[in-house]
């Protein structure tokens, strides 16, 4: 049996070695050069990344990334060992296809074939639309390395199936935002604003993407008010178009989101979301990615009902108006990261600036001091999340219920190693107890005895505490257009 298919492997190759392609002698093989070591995957993931346009772009690239990571480590260690072929000789292959640097490894099976499938593979599950872009290059690869006479048909339909086979194995342990069941949220009614009529949306110039994505907004619901201002005229700004619609529209970051909700919660009005900035957590937590999620939601008027965090006193310190947060607040080494980042980020870039910040953070700062639920000890980092943050496979990620009434509590204690230990907080994950890390859920959680002036940061934005924090929650005091499919 296995010399039988050997030799039709064998004459199917002498078939692709005889014939000519128009224009392959030229392409394939450069195609197949650039993806030596994954080079080709690595660029084409980050070019999504920096492309495109929502959450689902960069979930694939990483997706794709992670699954190559997994193939290739699957055909080092038992693929390339496990079946010793020789490679095909190669008279019967025209000079100007051959490579100019031949492999030395075993045929069976291939490796380009195999991280071509799995990234492909891997893109498609979390973007069908960038899954469509990637996948006649991943099959142009694939085809390559016959063509060029490294390997066999069958190396490569071998290597694409354990691509694929990589790709689906990395879903079962990470899955796919798809897979992940809808959080639980209360349905509620909206007016319904087809076309944005009655709707005044407010952008943030300012923030990540939300200029651009405020054309897109302008687009999509031709009868909406569209207000663009600067991140000191929002308060204003957003009273203002409170006063006037029937529903408010917001574009940018959860910062923005944050001081959008609040007038919405005051003034009894419907929230529209359009995420446009550079980290979008509550958007996406409600399964809203792009400008088309929300301007459905508006024309049926599908809605949910949401938790809003309150921590008092306010940013405006006693006897101000109290705060509040959609995502989480935080003490510790959180607020001083944010602060640093921000100082840095117009200068090299959001990303850079936010491991640098973290660098300097975990080397020069000292624990928190502060009095826990009664309890003084120090503190490298308390969080309190509106809601409970479940885990996306190995990190804490999205949270399924936005509704549930409870404050996700976690505390890094003290120590001499902060890196490592907010590190093995991160590992040991929600809910659980441990010298290092305390999580628990709560419905009120009080701080004392904390230094005038600390910084704490809600939603991404940094301000500065007195002595005592209270912090609770209101429960489903926020209501917000939603796309009811997910």
């Amino acid at each position: 049996m296995r010399g039988l298919l050997h030799s039709r492997d064998l004459a199917l190759f002498r078939s692709v070695a005889g014939r000519r392609w128009p224009g392959a002698d030229q392409v394939l093989p450069r195609l197949s050069r650039s993806a030596d070591h994954g080079l080709l995957w690595f660029g084409a993931a980050a070019g999504m990344a920096a492309l495109g346009s929502s959450a689902r772009a960069r979930r694939a690239a990483l997706r794709g990334v992670a699954s190559l990571a997994v193939a290739s480590a699957a055909i080092n260690t038992v693929g390339k060992r496990a079946v010793r072929r020789e490679r095909p000789i190669l008279d019967l292959v025209p000079m100007v296809r051959q490579l100019k640097r031949q492999p030395f490894t075993t045929s069976f099976p291939s490796g380009h074939a195999a991280s071509a499938a799995a990234f492909a593979t891997g893109v498609a599950l979390e973007s069908r639309g960038w899954g469509a872009v990637v996948a006649p290059v991943a099959a142009a690869v694939a085809a390559s390395r016959v063509y060029t006479g490294v390997h066999y048909p069958g190396d490569v339909l071998a290597g694409a199936a354990l691509g694929i086979g990589a790709a689906f194995a990395l879903r079962g342990v990470v899955p796919t935002r798809g897979q992940l069941p809808a959080p639980g949220r209360p349905p509620t009614a909206a007016a319904p604003l087809p076309a944005g009529k009655d709707l005044v949306v407010v952008v943030n110039q300012e923030s990540g993407t939300a200029t651009a994505t405020a054309s897109l907004v302008r687009e999509a619901l031709p009868l909406a008010e569209v207000v663009e201002c600067a991140p000191d005229e929002l308060p204003g700004a957003l009273v203002e178009a409170a006063d006037r619609g029937r529903a408010l529209g917001i574009c940018g970051g959860d910062g923005t989101v944050n001081l959008a909700a609040s007038v919405a919660a005051t003034h009894g009005l419907p929230l529209a979301v359009f995420p446009g900035g550079t980290l979008n957590h509550f958007a996406y937590d409600l399964g809203i990615e792009t400008v088309h999620d929300t301007a459905a939601a508006l024309a049926s008027g599908g809605a949910v009902r949401v938790d809003l965090g309150r921590f008092r006193p306010g940013p405006q310190g006693p006897g101000g108006a109290d705060g509040y947060f959609l995502n989480a607040f935080s003490l510790g080494v959180y607020p001083e990261l944010v602060r640093t980042r921000e100082r840095w980020a117009p200068r090299i870039g959001g990303w850079p600036a936010g491991v640098l910040a973290a660098f300097e953070v975990l080397r020069g700062q000292r624990p928190l001091a502060a009095e826990l639920q009664g309890k003084r000890r120090p503190l490298w980092l308390l969080f309190v999340g509106n809601g409970l943050f479940q885990r996306v496979g190995p990190a804490p990620g999205r949270r399924h219920n936005l509704a549930d009434g409870l404050l996700d509590v976690r505390a890094v204690h003290g120590g001499r190693t902060p890196g490592l230990r907010l590190l093995a907080a991160a590992v040991a994950g929600p809910l659980t107890r441990s010298p290092v890390h305390a999580a628990v859920r709560r419905h009120r959680v009080r701080i004392a005895g904390l230094t005038p002036g600390t910084p704490y940061a809600y939603d991404g934005e940094v301000a500065y505490s007195g002595a005592e924090l209270t912090i609770d929650k209101l429960p489903e005091a926020l209501t917000v257009y939603c796309p009811m499919t997910l």
